[in-house]
C-alpha cells in the first residue's frame, strides 16, 4: 500500500506534517478529513522518496459529497494544450470563479475540493481545463498564488499578489471576495464609460464615413470647379484639398501604415522599457494621472492595512502589497520606500518620497496613526476615502466625455464645411 506525506492544517490552526498508508489520493484525503486535518499537500513517496509524476497518467479531484477525490481520465498534454490555446477566459468568468472560491473557503471547504467542485461545474471547456490546471498545481504542494500565476493571461498580476496576500495572512476567502468586488467595480465602471460613448462613437463613426465622401468624392470636383475660373482657394481650402489628394492617391498605403503603427505601439507598450514610459506619461496625463494615483493608492493601503491587521510584519506586507500597484512606476517608488523602512525609518517619512503616489494630508495620517499604534485600521479608512472620492471623480469624467467628444465632432466637420465654403462668396466675383 502506498504511503502519502502530507502537510495539513490542524483544528488548533498549528501546520503539522506526516505521513499515511492509503490506497490512493482519494482514500488519504478521506482518511485525513476523518482527523480533522485540512490539507495543504499532498505527496505520494516510496521509501520516503516521492514518485515522479505523469501527466498521461489519470489525477485527482475532489469529490463534493465525501470530502475527497476520486479518479478522473486525464487529458493529454497536446489535448490540454490545444484547449488553453482555443480562446481565454473572459472577465464574467474569472469573477464568477472568484466569489464562488471566496464562498466555498468561508464555509470551510478545503482549497482543493472547492477547486474540484468550481472545475466540475465550469461550462466554459477553457476554464473547465484552467481551474483543473490550477487544482493540479495545488495538489502537488504548490500555493494558490503560485499556481495561478502560470497563467498570466487569466489571472492578471495584481490578482495573484492580491491572492498572495491573502494567503500570508490567512485570510484567502476575505481577499478572494474583495477581488471579486474589485472586478465587478470595474466591470460596472467600464460598462457606465462605455454606455456614455456609445452615442458619441455612433456619431464619430458617421462623421469619418462623410468625411471620406467628401474628400474622395465631393472635393475633387469642387477643386475643377474653381480651377475654371482661375481663381486661387484660401489656405483652409488648400489644405483640404491637398488631403483630399493624399486620401485618394495613397489611402490604402496610409491605412496599411496606420495599422502597422498600431501594432508596433502596442508591442512597445508590452515590453519593460515602453511600458514604463507609457505609464510615465498616463500618470504626467492631468485628471487621468490624478485618478490612476488615486486608485493605485487605494489598492495598496487596503492591502497593507488588511495585512498588518492580520498580524503580517510590515516588511513582509509592504513587499506584497506593492505588488497590487499595478503601475510599475509607482512600484518602483515604492519600493525605494519599502529599503528606508528596513533601514529603521518611520513608513510615514519612508514613502515622502513618493509624492505623486501619497499626498502630504496622506503621509501625515499615516505618521499618525504610526505612532498611535493605529496604522492597520488607518490603511482600511484612508482606502475607503480614497475609493469614495475617486467614484466620484470618475462619474464627473464620464459625464463630461459626451460632450467633450460632441464638440470635438462638430469642431472637425465644421471646419471642413468652413473651408468649402469660404470660396463659394467668393464665387459671384470671378464669374463677372
Amino acid at each position: 500500500m502506498p504511503t502519502f506525506h502530507y502537510r495539513a492544517l490542524a483544528t488548533d490552526g498549528k501546520i503539522t506534517e506526516g505521513q499515511i498508508e492509503a490506497g490512493g489520493r482519494a482514500e488519504a484525503f478521506r482518511l485525513m478529513e476523518n482527523q480533522s486535518l485540512r490539507p495543504i499537500t499532498l505527496k505520494e513517496g516510496v521509501n520516503g522518496k516521492r514518485k515522479p509524476l505523469t501527466t498521461t497518467a489519470s489525477t485527482s479531484t475532489g469529490n463534493a459529497g465525501n470530502g475527497g477525490a476520486t479518479a478522473e481520465t486525464a487529458t493529454s498534454d497536446a489535448g490540454m494544450k490545444l484547449s488553453f490555446g482555443s480562446g481565454k477566459v473572459s472577465g464574467r468568468v474569472l469573477e464568477n470563479f472568484t466569489r464562488l472560491l471566496s464562498s466555498l473557503l468561508a464555509a470551510g471547504v478545503p482549497l482543493s475540493r472547492a477547486l474540484v467542485i468550481l472545475q466540475r461545474e465550469a461550462a466554459n471547456p477553457v476554464a473547465k481545463a484552467k481551474w483543473k490546471e490550477v487544482h493540479d498545481l495545488v495538489v502537488d504542494g504548490m500555493s494558490l498564488a503560485d499556481a495561478m500565476s502560470k497563467s498570466p493571461d487569466t489571472f492578471p498580476r495584481v490578482y495573484t499578489a492580491m491572492v498572495e496576500a491573502g494567503e500570508t495572512g490567512g485570510f484567502l476567502d476575505l481577499v478572494l471576495s474583495q477581488i471579486a468586488d474589485f472586478q465587478a467595480r470595474e466591470k460596472e465602471m467600464r460598462g457606465k464609460v462605455m454606455a456614455a460613448l456609445l452615442y458619441p462613437a455612433i456619431l464619430l463613426v458617421l462623421a469619418l464615413g462623410v468625411v471620406v465622401f467628401l474628400l474622395v468624392y465631393f472635393i475633387p470636383r469642387f477643386q475643377t470647379l474653381f480651377s475654371g475660373f482661375g481663381a486661387k482657394l484660401p489656405m483652409l481650402t488648400q489644405i483640404i484639398v491637398g488631403v483630399s489628394d493624399v486620401v485618394r492617391s495613397y489611402g490604402l498605403l496610409v491605412a496599411v501604415v496606420v495599422v502597422i503603427a498600431i501594432l508596433l505601439a502596442r508591442a512597445w507598450i508590452v515590453s519593460p522599457v515602453g511600458r514604463r514610459s507609457w505609464e510615465t506619461v498616463i500618470l504626467r496625463t492631468p485628471v487621468i494621472g490624478s485618478l490612476v494615483a488615486q486608485f493605485a493608492m487605494s489598492r495598496f493601503c487596503r492591502m497593507l492595512g488588511t495585512l498588518l491587521g492580520a498580524g503580517v510584519p510590515l516588511i513582509n506586507g509592504l513587499n506584497v502589497a506593492r505588488r497590487s500597484i499595478g503601475n510599475q512606476i509607482l512600484v518602483d517608488a515604492v519600493s525605494n520606500s519599502i529599503e528606508r523602512v528596513k533601514e529603521g525609518k518611520a513608513l510615514g517619512l519612508s514613502l515622502g518620497d513618493c509624492r505623486v503616489l501619497f499626498p502630504g494630508s496622506v503621509l501625515e495620517m499615516i505618521s499618525v496613526a504610526e505612532e498611535s499604534g493605529k496604522l492597520d485600521a488607518e490603511l482600511v479608512r484612508i482606502a475607503n476615502v480614497t475609493e469614495g472620492d475617486l467614484d466620484r471623480q470618475l462619474k464627473t469624467a464620464v459625464a463630461m466625455t459626451e460632450p467633450l467628444m460632441l464638440f470635438l465632432i462638430a469642431a472637425f466637420i465644421g471646419t471642413i464645411f468652413i473651408g468649402m465654403v469660404i470660396p463659394i462668396f467668393t464665387l459671384q466675383d470671378h464669374i463677372r
